[in-house]
């Protein structure tokens, strides 16, 4: 049967067919092209942006996006997520379990664990310090690490996932015991260092209150699957994906509102601005403003209706759109 990840409709997914995973290292090469191909995700450094996307590329801007430069990467793996914790230090994922750590912020970056064999991509990663980090991924992947990166380890023990034990993947447990479904974890949504959400497939939800240590599954306002999540302060969340579906938690999700989207696209990404609006993207070029707190949203897609996996607030208040035609810039938001 088709691996089940291979249905999902996000960009991260979508690419699978162009980007096969490799039985061995191979840098990523050079492309000329490359802020054109597709990229996937975005963070800023100070007033660096980096960026990571297709065949292991990893790109960085020092003046407001205006001008890129490709970093140096020892993988061709399709890279989903980045994540710099300041100026110089940060993280990235990608398909074949890939985890790639960077110290120069994000010109160069070496590979701290790569595993084709599990088949497996990692969708999202998150550090609450320089040590303590986590990756997620697909069928439940759960990863911990305590050594800034450097080894990888499964949260609270691992179960079988009818793979060959030397090449087992670990997978999420909660309360020390396996959840019942192998879901896709596709974001995690920091409200602190000690409140952290999870958010998957098929309306797959759930809380830690003690910085990753166990993990509470929330009840679902919605079956589908889960693309984005933001945490706005302790308490509220907000929770976004297939067919527009967006909802809004202001008790750390024990109850939730639905918010109209005025979109059945699959909404992507959920990033706040400096100024505290929220920006939503999805496919088809859908990009939702909100400036009462994720209250309501109002569309502002745009006429290519390329797709979006994701926006950023550059150094010089422009909104950075990342996608499968690669940046595009928009004037500054409220």
């Amino acid at each position: 049967m088709k691996p089940r990840w291979t249905w999902l409709p996000v960009l991260a997914i979508l690419c699978f067919a162009s980007t096969p995973g490799a039985s061995a290292q191979t840098p990523s090469t050079e492309a000329r092209l490359a802020t054109r191909a597709l990229l996937l995700d975005a963070a800023v450094a100070d007033s660096r942006i980096v960026t990571v996307g297709q065949r292991g590329h990893a790109l960085y801007s020092d003046d407001g996006g205006a001008t890129w430069t490709q970093a140096v990467v020892p993988a061709q793996s399709l890279l989903t997520a980045v994540h710099m914790h300041d100026t110089e230090t940060g993280w990235a994922v990608g398909h074949d379990a890939a985890i790639l750590r960077t110290q120069d912020g994000g010109v160069t970056w070496e590979l701290t664990q790569f595993e084709p064999d599990w088949q497996v991509p990692l969708l999202d990663i998150w550090f609450r310090d320089t040590d303590h980090g986590f990756a997620v991924g697909a069928f439940g992947l759960l990863l911990h690490t305590a050594d800034g990166g450097s080894t990888w380890s499964c949260g609270n023990g691992c179960w079988s996932t009818g793979i060959e034990e030397s090449t087992q993947p670990p997978l999420l447990h909660a309360h020390g015991s396996e959840f019942e479904d192998d879901f896709h974890l596709n974001a995690i949504a920091p409200a602190s260092a000690e409140r952290v959400f999870l958010a998957g497939e098929a309306g797959a939800l759930y809380r830690s209150d003690d910085g990753g240590r166990r993990w509470e599954p929330l009840l679902s306002p919605y079956e589908g699957s889960w693309y984005a999540a933001l945490a706005l302060d302790q308490d509220t969340l907000l929770v976004a994906g297939l067919r527009g579906n967006l909802f809004r938690s202001d008790d750390a999700g024990k109850t939730w509102t639905r918010i109209e989207t005025g979109t059945t696209a699959t909404i992507t990404s959920l990033v706040r601005t400096r100024s505290g609006s929220v920006l939503a993207t999805g496919l088809a070029g859908e990009v939702l403003l909100s400036t009462d707190g994720g209250t309501s949203f109002s569309r502002r897609p745009l006429h290519s209706r390329q797709g979006l996996s994701t926006a950023l607030e550059t150094s010089t208040g422009e909104i950075l759109l990342l996608g499968e035609d690669g940046l595009t810039m928009l004037p500054g938001m409220p």
